[in-house]
């Protein structure tokens, strides 16, 4: 009977890839297979992707992503020689029991303070002072496109064969409630097609750049020579390479834009964008208090105008607010409408409690500010400032 002999001389000294036994893989010989494409660019190159009408010129690099303007009829145009009155206002005052207390609740905030002085304190007078805030807000709506991609693994490709890709602003959206910020990404319907992976040219896997595809390292503990000093080298066995960690001694990686597909669906990508954008005004007419502090603390609305475009605030007492607010409206107008749509307008003016009160203790005298309707108190100068109670 003849026994089969496998002639073992015909297999070669190259190991095969086994996805699922690689911790078994012998090191290699060093070469490397040329099939398997060195790393391309992580974008599309130029020419790379095809036109789509309504959204030629878009390349698909990093930075590409171009503000569409709304069509002139999509932004509504300002009405000449149109104001807007305000109500009379009332400055509100605060007592002295109301402005003991919110100078209490402060010091109990600092570790070294004492209350004794808040408690024992004589008050000489309360200075109420008129603060108006004037706010615009104008909520707008812009789009931006580019081009994304993704693997393909055989989804439906909504390509240019199934109709024209409608125009930036032709594609419907559902709007958020007012004033409220958000970002919203829709695929251009019609606007997809499949290509080659380009960073691995369809190969599904690129070149290990870490040992240029050889699956092995020069050692770096004996510079490849295998000894160190006359004796074998303990860090590589004498062998002079080390197995590459980074691709495991395959001499590849599985291709990092397509992970392996060796296709990509093709894209554009839309972004809407709704912001609330709003700018505030404070008159600067109290050296001693600092503005800043108005920033966290709320007042009376008093007048609020809310429309699709608001107009300049006329006949206010307060001459400043009625020009920072045709300054302001202009500004919006003059911003928004040229990258986005706007889609509505708020205008309001609050007054915001500002109460300078003086008061004596210990036979010298001090004052602090009450301010906000959540009576928070500013003070540069405390009569003790130890932590006996």
């Amino acid at each position: 009977m003849t026994l089969f002999r496998p002639d073992f001389s015909m297999i070669s000294t190259q190991t095969v890839t086994l996805p699922q036994k690689q911790s078994f893989l012998p090191i290699f010989s060093g070469t490397f297979d040329p099939n398997i494409p060195e790393e391309g660019p992580s974008a599309p190159p130029p020419g790379w992707l095809d036109d789509i009408h309504g959204y030629q010129g878009l390349k698909g690099g990093d930075d590409d992503n171009p503000l569409y303007p709304p069509p002139p009829a999509y932004n509504p145009q300002p009405e000449q020689n149109r104001s807007t009155s305000v109500p009379d206002v009332r400055v509100p005052s605060v007592s002295e029991d109301v402005a003991r207390d919110a100078l209490l609740k402060f010091v109990e905030s600092k570790w070294n303070y004492s209350s004794k002085p808040a408690r024992n304190l004589t008050f000489k007078d309360l200075q109420p002072i008129t603060v108006y805030r004037y706010r615009l807000e104008t909520y707008t709506e812009t789009r931006a496109s580019a081009w994304q991609f993704e693997p393909y693994n055989g989804q439906t490709v909504d390509g240019p064969q199934y109709g024209m890709s409608p125009a930036p602003w032709d594609i419907p959206v559902s709007l958020p409630q007012r004033y409220t910020d958000k970002v919203e990404k829709i695929r251009v319907p019609h606007s997809s097609f499949v290509k080659v992976c380009h960073k691995c040219k369809g190969c599904g896997r690129t070149r290990c750049t870490a040992c240029f595809g050889r699956g092995q390292k020069r050692c770096t503990f004996c510079h490849g020579r295998g000894r160190i000093r006359n004796k074998h080298c303990t860090s590589c066995h004498g062998r002079g390479r080390k197995r590459c960690l980074s691709c495991h001694s395959h001499g590849y990686k599985t291709c990092s834009v397509c992970l392996g597909s060796q296709n990509l669906l093709h894209f554009i990508q839309l972004t809407v964008t709704w912001k609330n954008n709003v700018s505030e005004f404070i008159p600067d007419r109290q050296p001693d208090f600092p503005d800043r502090k108005f920033e966290k603390v709320s007042g009376d609305a008093f007048f609020v105008d809310e429309s699709l475009l608001v107009y300049p605030i006329q006949g206010f007492p307060d001459q400043e607010i009625c020009e920072v607010s045709t300054k302001l409206i202009n500004e919006h107008l003059e911003r928004f409408t040229a990258t986005s749509r706007i889609l509505q307008q708020r205008q309001s003016i609050e007054l915001v409690p500002l109460t300078h009160a003086y008061y004596t203790y210990s036979g010298k005298d001090y004052s602090f500010f009450v301010y906000g309707l959540e009576n928070k108190v500013f003070t540069s100068k405390y009569p003790s400032a130890c932590s006996i109670l």
